[in-house]
């Protein structure tokens, strides 16, 4: 279909990438990765031939039809949703319009011999739309529009009123409905929630259209690709297999080659130590400019690129919050006459990790900022715990980067004492190494905009972590890095993602929006997907049916409050079960934190004597109050660390009590 032999390409005097050889196959679904600005969308515009390449050639059979989607695109606007989805075709636009011609036509022709060319002109025209689907094009369009999150009432919406999201949502529609012979995605998963995610993973497996597809969804690719093909340091490297074979083969291979890069630098210090001795003896002076010419001839091996995951780091640690964090009671949201939730009811406690999934229009990112306070409640309560501090991550937040500040005076201005040594040190955990941090916000990429404020996020030390999309820009190894940071946190986080990679390896609950209510689930999305999703799912259906059936409401919400009752029951044995689990250690650490809060109480007793006057008139009691303030210090720090391992301990026995009740089912 498409072969690619020996490309290459250059920004001005650096090398982008060179000597990039593959070949794509029919119905063959190809996944190509790499670091942000390894030259993954320039490599795209070279095939599509929108960029001519610096040396090499890229050969397309004849007649290849090829779809692409751009991570951005400006849309014809003076179209509805429906009408822009279905204007894929211009064939079958001359088609249609021939059609109506031919119709016209014979309706006013009176020879017969006229209207006999005209009726087999007719036939073959209509077989023509029917091999090029034209007459269930609208029916094809209305399903894959519905995949992908479009109700039906916004089909007739003018597509000049969508947001940028859902403007590429329409534009998947379009490349999926045009059926090309070999698709060109370029982050198709970026504007997408969970549910139309999972539907475009469906349609693309069915599809016969072969494709290369960029992406940063780990679980994405692993269940579309069949082979990875991986941009590194202006090279290509092919993998058989999907994401996850992909990365134990380079295991494999950086293990080969670290060990044989490391066995050629053995042989060149052995050959430089012996040219070194012997280069100025007469008697061994031609063995040593043998070597030398050998050593000059040598083909190098690089060493292996380090992984960007496998830095260790520690963030300074939030203060410590009450067990309630943040709680909505009876809340009400509504825009206008659009009411978004009624009577809402959450409590978030220490150490939850909720992940938000459901719809997009669902209301998640509502509710995220209802809980931030940065969207007020039409009505209800917000309440924030005792010693609560809240950070909160919004998808756009760049303008809070002021663009002439380097990436450390960004990170500085919000570390508080934290040395910059240790300063340098986190902000290469968030991939910023040696002269990056000099860099000014003004030149950063989307995604290094979105780690720095991640970042600062993190230096701020909240202890409740409230973050919309998180991942969005971020490529595998910034993600994997937030991954370890969020998981080396002690505080409370809620979370809304698409990446079904990264919420199993945060969340220990799963919230679910739909229908102005929300439903809690333990365990992470996997185990939802496994156990909780199903029953969600025989609850809505037995409420849809019964409504469908004509049944009375006051029988309706018997059944409900039946089904919440049940729930409620089921929920309460649980948790007498966990508070009975977890009683003889939280006794303990409630004893700890009463002894804690009595020696911070004599450390400021302790404090306010060192600091009055009188007390250097007597020089003994002095030694004695000197000797008692490091006395209590010590005691501080002891019962400190006795109060987190734990706190520890109670957070994994509530971890592996909610996921063995996850893996159980509420039976």
């Amino acid at each position: 279909m498409l072969s690619v032999h020996a490309v290459a390409k250059f920004i001005g005097d650096r090398k982008l990438f060179a000597d990039v050889s593959f070949s794509t196959l029919p119905g063959e679904r190809i996944g190509l990765i790499g670091l942000n600005g390894t030259g993954k969308s320039t490599l795209f515009r070279i095939l599509l031939g929108e960029m001519p390449p610096d040396a090499g050639s890229v050969v397309r059979s004849r007649g290849l039809t090829i779809g692409h989607l751009p991570q951005q695109v400006v849309p014809t606007k003076d179209k509805t949703v429906l009408e822009y989805a279905m204007d894929v075709h211009e064939q079958l636009h001359d088609l249609e319009s021939e059609m109506h011609a031919i119709g016209r036509a014979m309706d006013m022709e009176t020879d017969p011999e006229r209207s006999r060319e005209l009726a087999l002109r007719h036939a073959h025209v209509n077989e023509q739309l029917e091999r090029l689907g034209g007459y269930d094009l609208e029916a094809r369009a209305a399903k894959i529009l519905a995949g992908l999150g479009f109700r039906d009432s916004r089909f007739g919406t003018a597509v000049s009123t969508l947001s940028g999201g859902w403007i590429m949502r329409l534009e998947i529609a379009r490349l999926l409905l045009s059926g090309p012979e070999l698709l060109l995605l370029d982050e198709p998963t970026n504007h997408l929630d969970l549910m139309s995610l999972l539907w475009l993973e469906d349609y693309l497996l069915s599809t016969t259209s072969a494709m290369l597809i960029v992406s940063h969804d780990r679980s994405f690719l692993n269940r579309l690709v069949t082979r990875v093909l991986e941009l590194e340091q202006g090279r290509l490297h092919e993998y058989a297999g999907n994401y996850d074979a992909y990365l134990e083969e380079k295991a494999r291979r950086r293990e080969v080659q670290l060990a044989s890069y490391q066995n050629q630098q053995d042989r060149i210090r052995q050959a430089e130590r012996f040219i070194e001795r012997n280069r100025y003896r007469k008697s061994t002076a031609s063995r040593a400019q043998s070597r030398l010419k050998v050593l000059e001839k040598m083909e190098r091996i690089e060493a292996p690129v380090s992984r960007g995951a496998e830095i260790h780091f520690t963030f300074p640690a939030p203060a410590r919050s009450g067990k309630r964090v943040l709680e909505l009671h009876q809340a009400r949201k509504a825009y206008g006459a659009h009411l978004v939730y009624s009577d809402l009811e959450l409590v978030l406690e220490k150490g939850d990790r909720i992940a938000f999934i459901g719809e997009n229009g669902a209301g998640k990112s509502t509710l995220l900022k209802m809980l931030a306070g940065a969207e007020p409640l039409s009505g209800g309560e917000r309440i924030v715990g005792h010693n609560a501090f809240i950070g909160y991550y919004a998808q756009h937040q760049w303008e809070q980067l002021r663009p002439e500040c380097t990436v450390l005076e960004e990170a500085a201005s919000v570390s508080g004492d934290i040395p910059a040594s240790q300063l340098r040190g986190l902000l290469g955990a968030f991939l910023f190494h040696g002269e990056d941090v000099h860099k000014r916000v003004s030149i950063l990429s989307g995604g290094e905009k979105a780690r720095l404020i991640l970042c600062r996020l993190l230096l701020q030390r909240p202890n409740v972590l409230l973050m919309d999309e998180p991942t969005n820009h971020l490529d595998i190894p910034a993600r994997e890095v937030l991954e370890g940071a969020l998981r080396e946190y002690r505080g409370t986080i809620c979370f809304i993602s698409h990446d079904r990679r990264f919420i199993n390896n945060i969340a220990n609950r799963i919230l679910v929006v739909e229908r102005g209510r929300i439903h809690i689930f333990p365990g992470n999305y996997d185990d939802y997907r496994d156990i909780w999703s199903k029953r969600l799912e025989d609850d809505r259906l037995r409420e849809d049916a019964a409504a469908t059936a004509g049944e009375g409401e006051n029988r309706r919400q018997s059944g409900s409050a039946r089904k919440e009752q049940d729930r409620r029951r089921i929920e309460a044995r649980w948790r007498n079960e966990l508070y009975q689990a977890k009683r003889p250690l939280q006794e303990r650490l409630e004893r700890v934190e009463a002894e804690l809060q009595q020696a911070h109480r004599d450390l400021d007793a302790f404090n306010q004597l060192l600091a009055a006057p009188d007390t250097y008139r007597d020089g003994a009691r002095v030694q004695d109050l000197h000797k008692d303030y490091k006395s209590c210090q010590a005691r501080i720090a002891e019962l400190t660390q006795v109060w987190e391992e734990n706190a520890l301990m109670l957070e994994e026995i509530e971890e592996n009590f909610w996921k063995a009740r996850a893996h159980n089912g509420p039976g």
